[in-house]
C-alpha cells in the first residue's frame, strides 16, 4: 500500500492528532489491504498462499471489530458505515 494513502486512511480513522494504531484505525488499514488482495486474487487464482493472507487479514479485522463491538456499540456502527461492511 502506497505511504500516502495509508496516511490519508489515517487521518480519516483517527481518534485524534497523534493516533495511530486504535481499532478504528488498524481495522480501516486492514479493509483496504483486504479489498487490495482481492483483487489479486481475481487475476491470480492459483495464488494460495495470498489467499491464506487475506483469510489471516480478514479473522484479524473479525477480532479487532468483536472488540470494538464489545466496548462501544456506537464506534462500531460508525466504522461499519464508514467502510460499507456487510453485518
Amino acid at each position: 500500500m502506497d505511504p500516502q494513502v495509508k496516511s490519508t486512511i489515517r487521518n480519516e480513522f483517527q481518534r485524534h492528532e497523534k493516533d495511530t494504531g486504535s481499532s478504528e484505525v488498524q481495522i480501516a488499514l486492514l479493509s483496504r489491504r483486504i479489498e487490495e488482495l482481492t483483487e489479486h486474487l481475481k487475476l491470480h487464482k492459483k495464488d494460495h498462499s495470498s489467499r491464506y493472507g487475506l483469510l489471516k487479514m480478514v479473522s484479524a479485522r473479525r477480532r479487532l471489530l468483536n472488540y470494538v463491538k464489545s466496548t462501544d456499540e456506537a464506534r462500531y456502527q460508525d466504522i461499519i458505515k464508514r467502510l460499507k461492511l456487510r453485518r
